[in-house]
């Protein structure tokens, strides 16, 4: 008895210690009320008004027919009454922005301003004031507001660059133009790449983002703005756990260029680029695929002034690493235009630096079409397909201003199939050799190893430059 009571003793002494222990271990949810109290002065809400009907012009922030549905169930059947077709039409938008200056500067999303004739901006003791567009920049999608008030409260701009995924974000929106509405959730990405988004490396969180939270800020736990909504991911038009926010650091930049110059200049490299694929990264003797692959070097622009090559790939821009091709784009935007850099790249294997300096990205760019020489029409069956000459009818219709390539007239089968190769492709080089007809495109394949991976410079017939990887056989 006296052994089973002192079992029982140490038993009871053992779960007290070990729920002391897991309780001192635990983590606390975080508490948001003093972040909301602190910042909810400094949060507006935006309507636009367009007095034209603009067809090419689409907010994502206003959804009318979804609108009206939602609003008829707390309204009655009229929801938003419909304007009277003989009047100028009108349509609203909402979204969101927040104080970045006490003088009266605000920060919203240039798509929920985009071709408004008046924006309305209400702040949180109500007050409704016109604003003035200082300036917008359609392609970080930021745009920078002015209202006449004095003593507004900013918000506190954070550090982009030190946001980790996991840690928690809260925004504060008018989502559906329910104002003042906080949703809370975590990072889940940091550097996502958004298609037709070049220039931002957006943050990606589970916050509860809807149409009307576009312009407001992200806020970590210090009450820091380090991001401001913009877009979400979603099947149904609504929140399924997708959000991307404009990191701090870019808007910043973006901002303090319009108030400067009224523009934004961009830094521009002048190349096109594309991912390094696992068989790219063998074929130019890499062990992992990192980097961003030249394809093509822009006549007239700044890497053709440079010792960048076709077939270098970018380790390293002005000491940034470069993972992946996407997060080139917005490391060379956001470099001050005139700045001199180094570049590190990958060539035949070995690493090299470039010294490089940053021009501005143009409006647009122009090349000119060049006749050439017209060789002798020959085909060969290799590698499973069809490669022909090209003549000078084929060079003008393609607009090609060299001699070189080799153009695809068919794939039968693998290898070419497994590589991606398609009719009517252009093969310029293979590892790294210049091609310029088919019998030099047959001799550097007899020299080639069974079984080793080759490099193929393609240019597709959008005009395109790629590198595809093929495996000799």
């Amino acid at each position: 008895m006296k052994i089973l009571i002192k079992y029982i003793l140490n038993l009871t002494l053992f779960s007290s210690v070990l729920i002391n222990s897991v309780m001192a271990n635990s983590v606390e949810l975080p508490d948001f009320t003093k972040l909301v109290e602190d910042n909810k002065a400094s949060i507006v809400n935006i309507s636009t008004v367009r007095k034209k009907n603009n067809s090419n012009s689409v907010n994502p922030d206003i959804q009318n027919e979804e609108l009206n549905d939602f609003l008829k169930k707390f309204f009655g059947d009229k929801g938003f009454e419909e304007p009277n077709k003989k009047k100028p039409k009108r349509s609203q938008s909402m979204g969101s922005g927040f104080v970045y200056s006490s003088n009266g500067y605000i920060i919203t999303n240039h798509h929920v301003i985009a071709d408004a004739d008046q924006i309305i901006v209400k702040l949180n003791d109500k007050r409704e004031l016109d604003a003035k567009l200082i300036g917008s920049d359609p392609s970080s999608d930021i745009a920078l507001l002015k209202i006449k008030a004095k003593n507004l409260k900013p918000v506190k701009i954070g550090k982009s660059e030190n946001v980790k995924v996991g840690q928690w974000v809260l925004a504060i929106g008018s989502p559906f133009g329910f104002e003042s509405t906080v949703t809370a959730g975590i990072v889940s990405a940091i550097g996502r790449s958004l298609p037709n988004d070049n220039y931002v490396p957006f943050i990606q969180t589970d916050v509860a983002i809807n149409p009307g939270n576009s312009g407001g800020p992200l806020f970590n736990l210090n009450g820091e703005v380090i991001g401001i909504n913009a877009q979400i991911f979603s099947r149904s038009g609504g929140f399924m756990g997708l959000s991307f926010a404009i990191p701090m650091d870019v808007a910043d930049n973006v901002v303090t260029q319009i108030k400067k110059s009224g523009k934004v200049s961009r830094g521009w490299l002048g190349v096109y680029i594309q991912e390094v694929t696992n068989n790219l990264a063998k074929s130019f003797g890499m062990k992992n695929p990192s980097g961003a692959l030249i394809s093509k070097i822009i006549s007239g622009g700044p890497a053709s002034k440079s010792d960048l090559k076709v077939g270098d790939i970018i380790l390293k821009f002005d000491n940034k690493k470069i993972d992946t091709s996407s997060s080139l784009p917005p490391i060379v935007g956001n470099t001050r235009v005139g700045k001199n850099v180094n570049i590190e790249i990958l060539r035949n294997g070995n690493r090299k630096k470039i010294k490089f300096k940053v021009e501005e990205l143009p409006v647009q760019t122009a090349s000119k079409n060049i006749k050439k020489n017209n060789p002798k029409k020959i085909s060969k069956n290799i590698l499973g397909m069809t490669i022909e000459n090209m003549s000078d009818e084929d060079r003008k219709i393609l607009g090609i201003d060299n001699d070189l390539g080799v153009k695809v007239r068919e794939v039968s089968g693998n290898p070419a199939y497994e590589s991606g190769l398609l009719k009517n492709d252009i093969i310029y080089q293979i590892s790294g050799k210049n091609v310029m007809n088919v019998k030099q495109f047959e001799g550097i394949i007899k020299k080639m190893k069974k079984g080793d991976f080759a490099s193929l410079l393609v240019r597709r017939s959008q005009g395109n430059s790629i590198y595809l990887a093929i495996k000799i056989e």
